[in-house]
């Protein structure tokens, strides 16, 4: 159900999870809708940095070293996406951070994978998390799960998220919104207005699963949140 919220100022940050080129450029990463993902994110970008809220942006880069067990490779044996010597895991330069932005580099899907992040956060009296990026199945889904279990609040921005089909991407979010205690799901206006200390509707989770979707209705639920 949509219910009023707000964000007290000097607790939230943005975190932007791998804005990198190769889900723009290479035919086997590429994400459906990119370039207005991207727009979007540039729209949240200028929002937070107008409101002096901390922008944290994240790579995803392998090192196949230390990499995961069962780590999928390439027929030539490196990484089969994100390798550490490929130009494409650069962030890209429309969404880039800017001077003085922390740009953190991880190695598994969760941005708070070491726990050092949290740690960052929980000292600097960070509570809401506003979260874009991609695949929204993996990385986003990993990140926000962990965020609510560390205890932060989470609002999901659901139109600056995105996967390979709109399927994957409707279907994750709502996965993501039936158990988003503490949090919102929102659209990037809504969530710029939050950013500049607005009281806007958002979605939030009442009870447990509330969002019961089909094939057939997904995306109707997708579009109400």
């Amino acid at each position: 159900m949509k219910t009023p919220i707000s964000i007290r100022r000097g607790t939230v940050a943005a975190v932007f999870i791998d804005l990198q080129e190769e889900h723009r450029k290479d035919e086997r990463y590429l994400v459906d809708g990119f370039g207005d993902i991207l727009a979007n994110v540039q729209r949240l970008q200028a929002a937070a940095r107008r409101n002096f809220v901390p922008l944290y942006h994240f790579a995803y880069i392998v090192d196949l070293a230390g990499a995961r067990p069962f780590h999928p490779v390439d027929a030539s044996g490196k990484s089969a996406f994100s390798d550490k010597d490929d130009p494409l895991t650069a962030i890209c330069a429309d969404v880039a951070p800017a001077e003085g932005e922390t740009m953190l580099v991880k190695t598994e899907a969760s941005a708070f994978g070491n726990g050092a992040f949290a740690d960052r956060l929980k000292t600097a009296g960070i509570e809401w998390l506003v979260i874009a990026g991609v695949w929204t199945e993996a990385c986003i889904d990993a990140t926000v799960k962990d965020a609510v279990a560390l205890g932060f609040r989470v609002l999901l921005v659901k139109d600056a998220c995105g996967s390979a089909s709109a399927a994957m991407h409707q279907t994750a979010i709502l996965n993501l919104a039936n158990r988003l205690y503490g949090g919102a799901v929102t659209g990037t206006l809504d969530a710029c207005r939050l950013l500049a200390g607005d009281t806007v509707d958002a979605w939030q989770v009442e009870g447990s699963v509330p969002l019961r979707f089909t094939y057939e209705n997904a995306a109707r639920l997708y579009d109400e949140l």
